[in-house]
């Protein structure tokens, strides 16, 4: 903008405003004081500032000497440029959020109070009353044109300022927005919180959450305010601007402003003099003293709300950085805390989905060792350490008859409850399956038709159902392993050392992997191999061997080196290949199921092959009485000739050849009777007059347990009693 000259309207006037100009020089610091007070009246609020206070008196000084050099200078000189430290208040009304409009108003209130007052000397100094006239008119045109250059500069300065201030402002709030949420974690959430705030907008940011806010189980009282200090942080070391540290409960004295805030839900923005300090802010009097030390000056305190809870307060503090908050800063404070929240609270509500989940599927895994003994096991269930969660990894070890036993791993597709829930289903019914002595084929394509009808019961919002499964059947009298796989990995098997030789490596077993549970309609082939004793069978879920920076190949080589030199122990060998393969917290959750296999001594096994003849009952009874007279059980000899008789009896009244009765002395006394029929034999309530029908009644009477299991030829019927106290000795049983 282009000032115009300004035009003589004499020498005298000239002279004169040059001679009022030298008479007043003296009077500088005076005239400034004087428009000082002036301004402090009309506009007091903007004085309430000690640093603008401070620069105004200086700023003011120049004003008054730029203008009597203006007078002093010749008739066309240019308007001069605004004083230095104009500019530097102009930028201290932004920093501290003062509408530009309260700095214009006062600077045509001090242009106009310092006119008046040069006016009123004009005519202390002459009676020439067309002269004072005449020198008023320059004098008023000179001050406007010197109040207009100058405040266009202020207040280019001011919006400098400004779009300075707003742009670091949008730089927090994008930093805000990618810093702040990096974790499902409640703690590091507010630690990056006070992260990003410290330094640049405040001096000291606390984070405190509320108790009920912090319990993962979610019953907490919402009345409650306790709140405990979750993080912290401030520009000085030690935070010795704190009377808290992190960790610590503490609750806010009633009717205090953070009560309110919480209360209310409403920010507030609390402006603190050097000698007053509310007891919410200093809780003794030593800290008391520490923080006037310190200068602290305003507060922030930000209510965190998300989703219509309250979580928590922020506590936003200023003492080494001049400049108070302003509504500006506090409209800031409320965004990043907005969006603290949501993250704070999506991390709570994440802990407990993932406690509530992992406490399912922990409840739903098995507890303790299963009683058998056809293998020694150890197992390990280790939740996800990402922000994937608990999933649905399962292990089982389920005692079958026969002395046999199942070992079950499998991996429900997803994670959270949901996927926790749906394995309990599946493990519920593999168990049930099991029961019923399914051949692991068969097993499986049940257990393929209970996930198609759990994906049919369920709504689209919940996802797919998919899961896979390994389910694997070791026999320890015949040692041989039969198993299926519906989409998962083999198990790693290793063999014992041969006498003198040296030690098999670790190796997958070929056996066909069928589809996974769900897709229907495709087969499941059960694969069939020989176990020496002592052999290594390691059953695990992808998560073991497969995760980022991995890939499922190396895994796998990693776990055979481990199995390669393995101690006896299965227990030792769990925590070795965890060591091994996770040494950090896993992507995934890991099932992992270790069982060494155990031989039944052939003297603990009788087995007698049977005429389809009712005359074969009797020697079949016989032959029980002196097999059980050879183990010391003769206290189980009538009952056990009494089972074998009916069992026998079924067999070759129903059945068809060849039939065979078996005897397996394990924790238990089994007797089996098997034939070539599929036909299975069912319990039922006899008449009065009826001649049959009450045989295994009778069995089910005298039995700890029996059943029916159907193999590719025929079926088997057995019956299992519980070994007499003062039977034979354990040590003798394998």
């Amino acid at each position: 903008m282009a000032f115009p000259y300004i035009r003589p309207m004499g020498t005298e006037v000239d002279a004169f405003l040059g001679q009022l100009a030298r008479h007043l020089r003296p009077q500088v610091t005076k005239l400034a004081g004087l428009l000082l007070r002036r301004l402090n009246g009309e506009l007091p609020e903007l004085w309430e500032d000690a640093d603008i206070e401070a620069l105004s008196l200086e700023e003011t000084t120049q004003h008054v000497t730029a203008l009597l050099d203006l007078l002093e200078t010749r008739p066309g000189a240019s308007v001069p440029e605004a004083p230095p430290t104009a500019l530097d208040l102009g930028r201290l009304f932004a920093r501290r959020g003062i509408p530009v409009s309260r700095l214009l108003r006062a600077y045509r209130l001090g242009h106009l109070g310092l006119l008046e007052q040069v006016q009123t000397e004009a005519a202390r100094r002459t009676g020439d009353w067309h002269l004072i006239h005449q020198a008023s008119m320059r004098l008023v045109t000179l001050g406007f044109d010197y109040v207009d250059h100058s405040s266009e500069a202020v207040v280019a300065a001011y919006q400098e300022e400004r779009d300075r201030l707003l742009q670091r402002r949008l730089l927090l709030t994008d930093r805000a927005s990618k810093l702040i949420g990096t974790t499902l974690d409640i703690t590091r959430t507010a630690e990056e919180l006070t992260e990003v705030c410290t330094g640049d907008f405040a001096d000291l940011v606390a984070v405190d959450l509320l108790d009920s806010a912090l319990d993962e189980a979610g019953t907490g009282p919402p009345e409650a305010r306790t709140q405990r200090r979750v993080a912290q942080r401030s520009v000085l070391d030690g935070c010795p601007d704190s009377p808290l540290r992190v960790g610590e409960a503490h609750a806010y004295p009633d009717g205090s402003e953070p009560v309110r805030a919480l209360a209310t839900g409403r920010s507030v923005l609390e402006r603190i003099a050097g000698t007053e300090m509310p007891p919410w802010v200093a809780p003794s009097a030593s800290h008391g003293r520490v923080l006037r030390d310190l200068g602290l000056h305003s507060v922030l305190l930000v209510p965190l709300h998300a989703r219509g809870d309250t979580l928590g307060l922020v506590q936003f503090v200023r003492h080494r950085t001049s400049a108070p908050f302003d509504d500006d800063d506090l409209l800031l404070a409320q965004e990043i805390a907005s969006r603290a929240a949501v993250s704070i609270d999506n991390a709570r509500r994440y802990t407990r989905e993932r406690a509530t989940a992992l406490t399912l599927q922990r409840a739903l895994l098995p507890r303790g060792t299963v009683e058998q003994a056809a293998v020694e096991t150890a197992s390990r269930y280790l939740p996800a350490g990402s922000r994937a969660g608990v999933g649905g990894d399962w292990y089982d070890v389920i005692p079958l008859s026969g002395a046999r036993v199942a070992l079950v791993v499998g991996d429900v597709v997803g994670h959270g409850l949901h996927a926790a829930a749906t394995m309990g289903r599946l493990r519920t019914a593999v168990r049930a399956f099991a029961d019923i002595d399914l051949m692991p084929d068969e097993l499986l394509t049940h257990l393929d038709d209970v996930v198609i009808r759990m994906q049919r019961e369920e709504s689209p919002d919940e996802g797919e159902t998919s899961a896979t499964c390994l389910y694997a059947v070791y026999d320890p009298v015949s040692r041989r392993c039969s198993l299926a796989s519906a989409g998962h990995v083999p198990p790693t098997v290793v063999t014992p050392a041969a006498s003198g030789g040296a030690a098999r490596p670790a190796g997958l077993p070929e056996m066909p992997v069928g589809p996974p549970l769900g897709l229907g309609g495709l087969p499941f082939e059960t694969g069939e191999f020989e176990l020496p004793e002592d052999s290594l069978l390691v059953l695990h879920t992808d998560g073991l061997i497969a995760g980022r920076g991995r890939d499922v190949d190396r895994g796998l080589a990693t776990l055979r080196e481990v199995l390669a030199s393995a101690p006896e122990s299965p227990e030792e060998i769990c925590d070795r290949l965890l060591a091994a393969l996770l040494p950090g917290r896993p992507a995934d959750d890991v099932a992992l199921l270790v069982a060494r296999t155990r031989a039944l001594d052939p003297d603990h096994v009788a087995t007698m092959d049977l005429p389809s003849d009712p005359a074969a009952v009797s020697g079949a009874r016989r032959f029980a009485s002196d097999v059980l007279a050879a183990w010391g059980l003769d206290d189980l000899s009538f009952t056990t000739e009494l089972v074998v008789s009916e069992l026998v009896t079924n067999a070759i009244r129903y059945g068809r050849s060849p039939i065979q009765l078996r005897l397996i002395l394990q924790s238990t006394l089994t007797c089996e009777v098997s034939d070539a029929s599929s036909t299975a034999p069912h319990l039922r309530r006899a008449r009065i007059y009826d001649e049959g029908g009450r045989g295994l009644l009778l069995v089910a009477q005298c039995a700890q347990r029996w059943g029916t299991r159907h193999g590719r030829e025929g079926k088997v019927i057995w019956a299992e009693q519980a070994l007499p106290a003062d039977g034979a000795s354990t040590a003798d049983v394998p």
